[in-house]
């Protein structure tokens, strides 16, 4: 018996271990779908009037309506959409009671490139929102060409406020842009097959030292 004592422990001890780590992640999902849940909610909620101090903290996605004019500053970023053809997000420049604000327009076709209609003076409800896309990897803007929306940068370059309006609902004023409002799509949340792969590392565990304590006897036996 004492030969089996260490198989025991160790499978005892490895199967807790990955065990809770399961169980860790499956707490994990809960509070990311409790979150989730909560942004949803507050995206779809009533709009009010735009914040005369804007913070991120406070008001990430809070749904605005604005009044104001689409000046001719703006970047383009790509944005390929399934099922359409290829093209760009819109960011402009909106005038906004004195107030220069980051607008994400939605999406155009490719053709439509350098050909935007003025749309001049639009109200536009949308989210307040503070992308962070880039990374290390991301290219850097090409002229008016951008492949990550990162708020900080681009109002530096647009010499506007660090806040983006993203549009939900233009009102028709905007036709050839399609909104693409925020949402919790792009939110992981893999904490369910982190729990799966944690409870089959558990399995695979518990059957290995099942077969080392099984050798072991068998050993003992010859």
């Amino acid at each position: 018996m004492r030969k089996l004592i260490f198989p025991i422990l160790l499978g005892l001890s490895g199967c807790a271990v990955l065990m809770s780590l399961g169980f860790w992640q499956v707490d994990r999902l809960g509070q990311k779908q409790a979150y989730l849940a909560e942004i949803e909610a507050r995206i779809i909620d009533a709009p009010v009037a735009l914040p005369d101090d804007t913070d991120e903290s406070r008001d990430k996605y809070l749904p605005v309506t604005v009044t104001g004019q689409i000046t001719d500053e703006h970047v383009y970023m790509l944005a390929p959409v399934r099922g359409t053809s290829p093209g760009y997000r819109v960011v402009s420049v909106m005038l906004v009671e004195g107030r220069r604000l980051l607008v994400d327009r939605g999406f155009i076709t490719a053709d439509l490139r350098g050909n935007l209609a003025d749309a001049g003076q639009v109200t536009y409800r949308g989210n307040l929102h503070w992308p962070q896309e880039a990374d290390k990897w991301t290219p850097a803007q090409d002229g008016d060409l951008i492949f990550a929306r990162n708020v900080g940068p681009l109002a530096a370059a647009l010499n506007a406020e660090n806040v983006m309006i993203v549009v939900a609902d233009h009102g028709g004023t905007d036709p050839q842009l399609t909104p693409m409002p925020v949402g919790t799509s792009g939110i992981s949340n893999d904490h369910k097959e982190y729990a799966i792969t944690w409870f089959m590392l558990a399995a695979v565990w518990a059957l290995m030292t099942g077969y080392l304590i099984f050798r072991t006897l068998q050993a003992k036996e010859s």
